[in-house]
């Protein structure tokens, strides 16, 4: 049976692969005349990515009290 843990690794591990994804994609569109509205929500998703990550990440990292 999976943990919650099991679950918000598999997440982070998705949205750190479609985050790459965007990355080249981006990367590809750049150097060629494109629809720049197309690209400015490419790198809307992107931020909302890393937005997402790193509260998972927050989550799966246990608070240590000294």
């Amino acid at each position: 049976m999976l943990t919650d843990r099991d679950s918000l690794l598999r997440k982070l591990h998705e949205l750190r692969s479609e985050h790459r994804d965007l990355d080249t994609v981006i990367a590809r569109l750049a150097p060629q005349p494109v629809d720049q509205l197309q690209v400015q929500r490419l790198k809307k998703r992107k931020l909302l990515l890393k937005d997402e990550i790193a509260w998972l990440e927050s989550h799966l990292i246990p608070d240590n009290i000294a």
